[in-house]
């Protein structure tokens, strides 16, 4: 099975989705996105996938949200896709692609539901919060 992660190391949801990944016994292609963006083709399309809108995709903590003035309820999915492609870190993540299905995974234990194979053991989030118990089952 291929499993991708639009991933960002510096975000504790984004590795705990990896931790959740990697607890199925998959090991996933991990596309850190600030580094390598996906193209607008791309992303528009795992919006579609996703079935959400352009906005929902829109981080807004920790970006230039504000200052580009992206709240305006006016701009239209290709201005938030242009904004996107100009700042990579407006794209909220992690987005976890699985042959299941398209998700942005937040909070991490969302992506529970895209992975056919069942956990491995106990997992915690960072915080310490239990996900997983010993026998893979899901707690939350």
């Amino acid at each position: 099975m291929t499993v991708t992660i639009y991933h960002n190391p510096a975000c504790g949801t984004s590795r705990n989705t990896l931790a959740l990944i990697r607890n199925s016994g998959e090991e996933p292609e991990i596309i850190e996105y600030l580094k390598t963006p996906p193209t607008r083709e791309v992303l528009a399309d795992l919006i579609r996938r996703m079935g959400i809108t352009t906005r929902d995709v829109l981080r807004q903590k920790g970006t230039p949200y504000e200052e580009l003035g992206l709240a305006d309820p006016s701009l239209t999915d290709d201005q938030l896709l242009d904004a996107m492609m100009a700042h990579p870190i407006l794209i909220n993540r992690p987005i976890v692609v699985t042959p299941l299905g398209v998700k942005l995974c937040r909070p991490s234990e969302a992506a529970l539901d895209l992975l056919p194979n069942p956990q491995k053991g106990a997992l915690a989030k960072e915080d310490g919060q239990k996900v997983v118990d010993e026998q893979g089952r899901r707690l939350t």
